[in-house]
């Protein structure tokens, strides 16, 4: 799988309130980093409030929020630990919402590998010690090192 991990979109304490405003500063740092293109932002915050991506897990709500391939100039996963819980709308439900912790923005450029990820990823939340270390490490280098390691991927 060509996916790149990048220390820079890791983002520890993201401030926001409201989970439009916790996707746009994901997206504007996918976007600075050169990962996505300019259509990325609207697009995946289009998409969340059609098909939600909020996670219930043993500890707190995590959120995979992601959108078409087109929108994407090379894959990567944005991984965000906010400051406060937000909330976002359970995936597969209407209105039920989770207050979210912690959020992994998918920007793929196939749609195979976007679920692949997905799958992967969905292995590291159901995994409660895998969990606690992405909710406390403070070391970007380290989580780095954890999701590429779980993830599979081998650092180019």
């Amino acid at each position: 799988m060509q996916i790149k991990i990048d220390e820079d979109l890791i983002i520890l304490g993201l401030k926001g309130k409201e989970k439009e405003e916790i996707l746009s500063q994901m997206a504007d740092k996918l976007f600075e980093c050169g990962y996505v293109k300019d259509s990325y932002k609207s697009a995946v915050i289009a998409r969340e409030q059609v098909f939600a991506t909020g996670l219930p897990t043993a500890s707190y709500g995590v959120a995979i929020p992601h959108t078409d391939i087109i929108h994407v100039n090379e894959p990567t996963i944005c991984m965000a630990r906010f400051e406060q819980a937000v909330d976002f709308v359970i995936m597969g439900e209407e209105t039920e919402t989770i207050s979210v912790k912690l959020a992994f923005m998918m920007a793929m450029k196939e749609q195979h590998a976007q679920l692949g990820v997905l799958q992967k990823l969905m292995a590291i939340l159901q995994d409660q010690t895998a969990l606690a270390y992405l909710a406390e490490e403070t070391n970007k280098r380290n989580i780095k090192s954890f999701m590429l390691d779980k993830l599979g991927i081998e650092e180019k």
